[in-house]
């Protein structure tokens, strides 16, 4: 069974996440502050296959205990809880590493479906260690991304990417000339198909095309389809 951090201090929330957590058949575990979560995750993470992570905790908050893991190289799959429904938390939580991220108040079966889809991307990322993803190389004008490697660069230069950009960028790539909408994008990067919305492409591709383009407010890589959602071409400007 898969275990989850549960980090939240709000005691009447975090019981109510564990119980959710529990009768879903995940072990659980809970502690209400992010600097008890930093220390237990950072000395011993391979105990856990997921953090549930709180934005507004005492002392250390949920965007540095996320900040410091990746730093550290902690790969665990992490998805904020956060009461502030505003783009620049999301764009941070998202910038630092976290996998996805819930809105309070919060459906506890929505997330637990989201926690499964997570851990589903996870696995998948795994397995790709697998001999056929061996020397697997996708190009795409300025771009050169190195699957088993897990790195992109561009023009030579390696770019510093999260690991849900990468993933993002792998599938833009394998699907060339396509028009993908958010919700097959949602379904096939993020591994589920409903969500609260759909914010969470948007600011991703927003990071992709200042990674990847080289005017990302003119992109020739990932263009928009006003109503349905993205392409991903070779490079080459429509002009």
């Amino acid at each position: 069974m898969p275990t989850v951090l549960v980090v939240d201090d709000e005691a009447s929330i975090r019981t109510l996440v564990e119980y959710n957590f529990s009768r879903s058949g995940f072990l659980v575990e809970g502690v209400e502050d992010g600097k008890t979560a930093y220390d237990i995750l950072s000395t011993d993470a391979r105990k856990y296959d997921l953090v549930v992570l709180d934005l507004m905790l005492p002392g250390m908050d949920g965007m540095e205990v996320c900040r410091r893991l990746r730093q550290e190289g902690v790969k665990i799959p992490i998805i904020l809880l956060t009461a502030r429904d505003e783009e620049v938390d999301l764009v941070l939580g998202l910038e630092l590493g976290a996998d996805d991220y819930v809105t309070k108040p919060f459906s506890p079966r929505e997330l637990v479906a989201r926690a499964r889809a997570v851990l589903r991307r996870s696995e998948a990322k795994e397995s790709e260690a697998k001999p056929s993803a061996a020397g697997k190389v996708l190009r795409a004008g300025r771009i050169v991304l190195d699957v088993a490697r897990h790195e992109v660069r561009v023009d030579g230069v390696l770019m510093d990417f999260t690991p849900k950009e990468f993933d993002l960028l792998q599938y833009f790539m394998e699907n060339p000339e396509h028009v993908l909408s958010r919700d097959q994008l949602l379904d096939r990067v993020w591994g589920y198909s409903s969500a609260t919305d759909t914010r969470i492409v948007d600011v991703h591709v927003s990071h992709l095309r200042e990674k990847i383009e080289e005017d990302s407010k003119n992109p020739v890589y990932i263009r928009t389809v006003r109503g349905i959602g993205y392409k991903f071409t070779e490079g080459v400007s429509a002009k």
